[in-house]
């Protein structure tokens, strides 16, 4: 995998949009204003949110990623050598848990997604 990769399928979700909020090369995806996969400018990779601490902490025993650096524990990072298809599983998954916590009047506003 490659930032062009993770940044395709996060610029095909509805309503995603990329930032550099801390400048410095980061690529913050978020949807409705909130966070769902962030890549670092330094080390290779992507970081995404899971529904809870003991979700990521279950993915990082298994092997699938590692823990996020700087992020909350429910965070999971994905380094470039994640399969494409855990990949786009990972960051819709995260897509979907930041979206459904949207209030319902920004949830409304977006496009949908099947």
């Amino acid at each position: 995998m490659t930032r062009e990769t993770v940044n395709a399928i996060c610029a095909a979700l509805p309503g995603a949009d990329r930032s550099d909020p801390w400048g410095g090369g980061h690529d913050a995806w978020k949807v409705g204003g909130k966070m769902f996969a962030c890549i670092g400018a330094v080390t290779p990779g992507v970081s995404v949110k899971t529904d809870s601490i003991e979700t990521a902490e279950m993915l990082i025993a298994a092997g699938v990623g590692t823990k996020a650096p700087y992020f909350h524990r429910s965070w999971l990072h994905l380094s470039w050598e994640t399969a494409e298809e855990e990949l786009r599983h990972r960051l819709h998954a995260s897509y979907r848990i930041v979206r459904a916590a949207l209030p319902k009047k920004v949830q409304a506003a977006l496009p949908r997604f099947d």
